[in-house]
């Protein structure tokens, strides 16, 4: 057993810890602007959020339609 760990160690088959000293992020590519926010994001963040609250509003709606249909629904077939 013993043995074995040594020729994976001797070998390199062992993953060696990255060097945080020498690795470099793709996503910090250049200080942010503050003063020039980016307009186009901002307004598909608002835009998206409008549309979803917009959707669940609407499908609450139906919803409420649904079960008040269904529970002034009184016939003697159905219960």
């Amino acid at each position: 057993m013993a043995a074995g760990l040594r020729a994976v160690r001797r070998w390199g088959l062992v993953a060696a810890p990255p060097s945080l000293a020498f690795t470099r992020s793709a996503f910090a590519v250049k200080k942010a602007n503050n003063a020039q926010p980016n307009w186009l994001g901002v307004g598909l963040a608002f835009g998206t959020s409008a549309a979803l609250w917009a959707l669940l509003i609407k499908q609450h709606n139906e919803d409420v339609m649904e079960y008040e249909r269904r529970k002034a629904h009184k016939c003697k077939q159905c219960s």
